[in-house]
């Protein structure tokens, strides 16, 4: 299989989106395969990043009652709510996959020309923060290639390796969620009023040239979705590693 593209027709669970974009990057790996896949969340949920304890008090005292999933990548938790998600798998020897700054600065300068094209200026960080102890939430720390308007991240992604395949993932922060006031989205901060069907379906249309290839239009085998529902049920149905 060589490259495709997958815009999710509906928002999926934290659990299942998780286990697909696993079953992409073990694709990756075994058959050389690479996949951009654009999802959507179908309840508030908190992804913990992959080295993050589900012991922190941050997480029930912030978020009680709200779905839980931990992520492959690591970095802060993310509240997925009001978004556009993405998700990139590119094989091992591929120039992509070389440098993990590469993949980031590709994928974000694309995401600065779409937002460009439509009227809205947004910028990488340029230089880190430093925080004494890190926030709990990912959309309070500061990398250099965190897209922001102003102060506020809008975008921020993070990566996971396997036998030198890459995924990387990240959130286009559309609007404010309830659930985390301090964190602005495109809407409030730059007037966006597209819908978010228009936003993944030009996600898509940004990001497809990083694929090898021909990338087609195609979902999961019969094999992979067997697969993505057994990890569903044996890895993300709960906070364990």
């Amino acid at each position: 299989m060589g490259s495709r593209v997958l815009v999710e027709p509906l928002p999926c669970s934290g659990s299942w989106n998780m286990a697909v974009d696993e079953v992409l990057l073990e694709a990756s790996a075994v058959s050389g395969s690479s996949a951009l896949r654009i999802y959507e969340w179908d309840a508030a949920t908190v992804s913990l990043g992959y080295f993050q304890s589900a012991e922190d008090p941050s997480l029930e005292s912030r978020f009680p009652g709200l779905a839980k999933v931990r992520r492959l990548s690591g970095g802060g938790a993310i509240l997925h709510h009001h978004e556009v998600t993405y998700s990139i798998t590119i094989a091992d020897g591929h120039p992509l996959s070389v440098s993990p700054g590469v993949l980031y600065e590709e994928v974000h300068r694309r995401v600065i020309g779409l937002l460009a094209a439509w009227g809205i200026e947004v910028n990488l960080r340029g230089e880190a923060i430093k925080f004494a102890a890190e926030p709990f939430l990912c959309f309070s720390r500061g990398d250099a290639r965190d897209i922001v308007i102003g102060r506020h991240k809008v975008m921020g992604s993070a990566q996971r390796r396997r036998r030198g395949a890459v995924l990387q993932h990240g959130s286009l922060l559309l609007s404010r969620s309830d659930f985390a006031p301090e964190f602005p989205g495109l809407v409030e901060l730059a007037g966006l009023t597209r819908q978010r069907r228009e936003v993944a379906l030009a996600l898509a249309d940004a990001l497809v040239s990083l694929l090898p290839g021909d990338p087609i239009e195609a979902g999961l085998t019969e094999l992979e979705h067997l697969q993505a529902e057994e990890l569903t049920r044996s890895r993300y149905a709960n906070l364990s590693r």
